[in-house]
């Protein structure tokens, strides 16, 4: 379908013929999936600002997007994909942007109903997989624990930490960039920085498909990796969430040996001593790091 006017028509008024959507592609080495994806994304938003990051490809990306008359971000080398997401809404020119994989997997069809979503309100709306759409079961249980992660650090519903295809206001997502790593993690910093921020998230429902071409990420590596930058965010937004089920495992660990030893040799050992002050110290170290926390929020709503 043409949508040359598909902005203006959005519910709410939340849009006007001067709003200006960029579509935002992170991309190294993904020529094969451009060739295809380009086309489609300029007939149905011929009036869009379409945006390819090429993060040091080696390939024909740069080619294929002049092919298609498409602006294309260059990167001397590669620097990952979070530092592509920032490059592109950096040098992104709408009010609202669409960040998609560059890869295949998302359906430029889909759009449209996480626009219509957004224009009621939100600051950010994210298209969430259903659970069979992840590639393995590993993955699947993977994202399982990172969306119950993530649910219980900011206390709201996340559907889908790492779906990188979501529609954000600009200017609020703008105001995050710092805090993005440049590698494989930005979906998941950035969520939990709107909610923190005090912005609106949805979920939209989507099917994502197969990607096209070899996949860049190392099961393994990047896994472990992931799982350590999900603790680096949890202590990041919401710090005690972390420390304070740490500090009372220390005092109920060092009260409860307290106990065995005063029954059995009615005596304060110093294990006691050094479980109990470990829980005290934790705590405290918890609790500064929320204040610093609240000093980095203090300009968001």
């Amino acid at each position: 379908m043409n949508t040359d006017s598909l902005l203006p028509s959005l519910p709410a008024g939340e849009f006007s013929l001067e709003t200006r959507l960029s579509i935002v592609l992170p991309a190294k080495n993904e020529a094969a999936s451009l060739h295809t994806l380009l086309p489609q994304l300029k007939a149905l938003y011929p009036a869009a600002d379409i945006l390819v990051v090429d993060d040091g490809s080696t390939d024909d990306t740069r080619a294929v997007c002049a092919a298609h008359a498409v602006r294309c971000v260059v990167h001397a080398y590669t620097m990952g994909n979070g530092a592509a997401v920032k490059s592109g809404a950096r040098a992104a020119l709408g009010e609202v942007i669409c960040f998609m994989d560059a890869d295949g997997q998302h359906a430029p069809a889909d759009i449209a109903r996480l626009l219509a979503k957004l224009a009621t309100g939100y600051e950010m709306v994210v298209g969430a997989r259903s659970r069979h759409c992840h590639a393995s079961v590993g993955r699947r249980y993977a994202n399982a624990f990172y969306n119950f992660f993530a649910s219980w650090m900011t206390g709201q519903k996340v559907e889908d930490l790492t779906s990188g295809f979501r529609v954000v206001r600009a200017s609020s997502f703008r105001e995050f960039l710092y805090l993005l790593p440049n590698g494989f993690s930005y979906p998941t910093t950035s969520t939990m920085a709107f909610f923190r921020g005090g912005y609106q998230v949805a979920y939209v429902p989507i099917q994502a498909s197969r990607r096209i071409g070899k996949s860049h990420l190392k099961p393994l590596q990047d896994g472990l990796r992931f799982l350590l930058i999900i603790f680096k965010v949890g202590t990041l937004f919401s710090p005690l969430k972390v420390f304070l089920p740490v500090s009372l495992g220390f005092f109920l660990l060092g009260a409860g040996y307290y106990g065995y030893t005063f029954v059995t040799e009615h005596r304060f050992t110093n294990m006691s001593a050094l479980l109990l002050s470990n829980a005290i110290l934790i705590f405290l170290i918890g609790l500064v790091s929320e204040q610093v926390t609240t000093l980095l929020y203090r300009d968001s709503r």
